[in-house]
C-alpha cells in the first residue's frame, strides 16, 4: 500500500513536466497563410478562407495578382501551395473550407450539400445530407467570398481561376455551365459526373453568361483507370464544345493511375498549365 501511494505521488509530481513536454512542440503553419472566418450572408453558415499571399506581396504596393480559388481547402492547400511556390509564385491562393459550425463529427459533411447538383432519391439520405445545393454555394462564393477577397487584397478581377477535384470538380463543372464568368480559368480534376450530365445539359439558358463575352480556359483530367468516369467526362467535354462555343480552350489530360493517384499529378500539371497562361515576360 505504501509503495502504491509513493508511486501515485511520483506520478502527480511529474505531471507538470509531462504537460510542458507535450506543449513545447508548436503546430506547423504554411508561411504567408492567413485563416479568415467568413459567413454565408444568406444562410448564416460559417466558413473559413485559407489565404496565402505571394512573398512579393508587401514589396510592391502597386502590383495586382491573379487569384486561384479552390474548394476542399484543408485537403488541397499543401499541394497547391507547393506547386505554385515552384511553378507560379506570383499568385494569391484562396482555399474555401467546409462549413465549420455544423454539429457533425465529419468535418467535410457540408461538401455533400455544397458541391452536388442533384437531390438523392433516397429520402433518408436527402434529409441527412441535403444534396443538390451547388447553386446556393456558388452564390455564396460570388456574393461573399470573391467580394471579400477583391476588397481586401490587391487582386486582378479579370484573372480568377478555380481548382476542384472529384466532387469539387463537379462543382466547377456546374459553375462553368451556369455562370462561366465567375472564373477565367477552370481546373476540373476527375469531376464526379455520374448521373449529372442530364442536369448540366438542362441548366436554364437564361442563367448563363454570354459566352461571346467570356471564353474560359478549361483544364480537365481523369485517371487512366477511371474507365466509367472517363466516359462521362468525355460526354461533358462534348457538351461544352456544342453548348458553349467552338472557341472554348479545353485542355483534356488523361493521367496514369486511379482516382486517388490522379490527384497529385493533376495538381502539379494543372499549375504548370496555368502558369503558361500568364503573359510572357510579365510578373503579376
Amino acid at each position: 500500500m505504501k509503495i502504491q501511494k509513493r508511486l501515485i505521488t511520483v506520478i502527480i509530481s511529474l505531471l507538470p513536466f509531462l504537460h510542458l513536454h507535450a506543449e513545447q512542440f508548436a503546430g506547423f503553419e504554411i508561411p504567408g497563410t492567413q485563416v479568415v472566418p467568413i459567413k454565408n450572408t444568406e444562410t448564416g453558415g460559417q466558413y473559413e478562407l485559407y489565404i496565402k499571399l505571394p512573398e512579393s506581396y508587401d514589396k510592391d504596393g502597386d502590383t495586382h495578382y491573379p487569384v486561384l480559388y479552390f474548394t476542399d481547402a484543408v485537403w488541397h492547400i499543401e499541394l497547391l501551395s507547393a506547386s505554385t511556390t515552384f511553378l507560379m509564385e506570383n499568385v494569391i491562393l484562396v482555399g474555401i473550407s467546409w462549413q465549420t459550425d455544423l454539429q457533425d463529427e465529419r468535418a467535410h459533411i457540408s461538401r455533400f450539400r455544397d458541391y452536388s447538383i442533384r437531390k438523392s432519391t433516397n429520402t433518408e439520405h436527402q434529409a441527412k445530407y441535403q444534396f443538390g445545393q451547388a447553386n446556393n454555394h456558388l452564390e455564396f462564393i460570388r456574393r461573399d467570398v470573391i467580394s471579400y477577397v477583391e476588397s481586401h487584397y490587391r487582386t486582378d478581377p479579370k484573372d480568377r481561376t478555380y481548382f476542384g477535384f472529384s466532387a469539387g470538380g463537379l462543382f466547377g463543372a456546374y459553375t462553368l455551365m451556369a455562370k462561366p464568368d465567375t472564373f477565367k480559368n477552370y481546373i476540373l480534376g476527375s469531376p464526379s459526373m455520374r448521373n449529372n450530365i442530364p442536369l448540366l445539359m438542362d441548366i436554364d439558358t437564361s442563367k448563363k453568361s454570354n459566352m461571346k463575352d467570356h471564353i474560359p480556359n478549361v483544364y480537365i483530367t481523369y485517371g487512366s483507370l477511371e474507365d466509367e468516369l472517363g466516359k462521362y467526362i468525355e460526354n461533358y467535354i462534348a457538351l461544352l464544345k456544342t453548348d458553349k462555343s467552338d472557341k472554348i480552350n479545353i485542355q483534356r489530360v488523361v493521367i496514369e493511375g486511379s482516382h486517388q493517384t490522379a490527384f497529385p499529378l493533376t495538381g502539379v500539371r494543372s499549375i504548370t498549365w496555368l502558369a503558361s497562361m500568364q503573359p510572357q515576360g510579365e510578373k503579376p
